[in-house]
């Protein structure tokens, strides 16, 4: 196993007045090789969660292992931690400050000790793998786009090698064909190496076209935890938390409430349109 987080708690501010439990008895298990969606509405829990995965927040209580090691063992190396899991932030200017996009890459493989043939082979192997043309690799990290800043800023964390990748927003702010390039890019990673992927995200239709599973977080507790079909077939109770289905999932209720004999359960485009052109098969 990957990852098990056992009865994890975490309150901010404890001990004031102002203290707010984040995380509840927060109990799972991330196995290797999976593609997992953390989603929830905002302060549900998701981006605390992901930072207890690497470290970078302790729990009040609870315990959480890696490749099972207690991470809050006196002993425990967090660095070693933190090359593993590799985090990606939502806003990628909070990763970037190299003078050329290449140099913002090595700096963690640097970090690690490695020989400078070493460190520039992984930083150029990353940025290939995040599909960023070659001509880019000396330009600053400043002048690129939205799209591109976010594939340098996961290029940086591949060049660790981390086993798990955390995905914060990667998609945040840009258009339908940028979002669709990087989610793209991101699972065909995922099969290409059996890296661990958490994606956390509010688009229904991203977690739904590219995940293996489904974390719903909700007022800091896991409120669901399964495949996306069977996650979304509650899509009534995730009305009530704010939450949704994806989009054509409301059509093929509707078209079904209309009499056409379609599956109502299905979460992609690819999916209702070969259930409505079986349906208009069949009445013809």
């Amino acid at each position: 196993m990957s990852i098990i987080l056992d009865h994890v708690n975490y309150i901010y501010e404890e001990g004031t007045p102002l203290a707010m439990k984040a995380l509840d008895d927060i109990c799972l298990v991330i196995p290797d090789g999976q593609f997992i969606g953390i989603i929830g509405h905002t302060g549900s829990g998701k981006s605390t969660l992901m930072q207890h995965l690497n470290g970078l927040i302790r729990a009040t209580s609870g315990s959480i292992y890696f490749n099972g090691e207690d991470i809050y063992d006196r002993d425990y190396d967090l660095r070693k931690l933190r090359s593993k899991v590799g985090l990606v932030f939502q806003y990628p200017e909070h990763q970037l400050f190299e003078i050329d996009v290449f140099q913002d890459v090595c700096f963690g493989p640097k970090n690690l000790g490695l020989e400078r043939r070493e460190v520039e082979l992984r930083a150029y192997d990353a940025l290939r793998k995040v599909g960023l043309p070659d001509e880019l690799f000396y330009q600053s990290p400043f002048e690129l786009s939205g799209g591109q800043k976010r594939r340098v800023a996961i290029a940086g964390v591949l060049a660790m090698k981390p086993e798990v990748l955390i995905l914060d927003e990667p998609t945040a702010g840009l258009d339908p064909k940028g979002r669709d390039e990087i989610l793209k890019q991101i699972k065909s990673l995922q099969k290409e190496t059996g890296m661990t992927i958490l994606l956390v995200s509010h688009s229904m239709e991203d977690v739904a076209e590219y995940v293996d599973r489904i974390i719903v977080m909700n007022r800091g507790s896991v409120l669901y935890d399964d495949e996306p079909r069977e996650v979304f077939r509650n899509y009534r109770e995730l009305e009530e938390v704010g939450l949704a289905a994806p989009q054509v999932t409301y059509i093929m209720h509707a078209l079904q409430a209309k009499g056409l004999p379609v599956d109502a359960d299905v979460i992609t485009v690819e999916e209702a349109a070969e259930q409505i052109a079986q349906a208009v098969r069949g009445r013809r």
